[in-house]
């Protein structure tokens, strides 16, 4: 079965930054777009951005449009948010999961904590 990992989390004061990391294996990124994901206390999941199987493209929610961006690597077989001018309403268990974007994804990894405070 596959699965992924997610892994960058931890606290920063508003305005810094982070790279998350999801670790999946080469057929999951040959064969889907990986989507990152979060959830707030109290708050519904939301999709932060998504990234196809060729990296050709990318989206975006409105909240984190110009501040972060996906990537890929398929060399090793990694995809990552990079996550600036952090703010706090950007805390919240962030999630990669594996699926099509904008569609569904229906593999998911555990999640990592990002924690933005002062």
């Amino acid at each position: 079965q596959e699965h992924l990992v997610e892994s960058g989390g931890g606290l920063v004061q508003p305005g810094g930054f982070l790279r998350l990391s999801c670790a999946a294996s080469r057929f999951v990124l040959a064969s889907y777009a990986i989507g990152w994901f979060r959830q707030a206390p109290g708050k519904e999941r939301e999709e932060v951005s998504c990234i196809t199987r060729s990296g050709t493209t990318t989206t975006y929610a409105d909240s984190v449009k110009g501040r972060f961006t996906i990537s890929k690597d398929d060399t090793k077989s990694m995809v990552y948010l990079q996550m600036n001018s952090l703010k706090l309403e950007d805390t919240g268990v962030y999630f990669c999961a594996a699926g099509f974007c904008g569609l569904g994804f229906d593999t998911w990894g555990q999640g990592t904590q990002v924690t933005v405070s002062a």
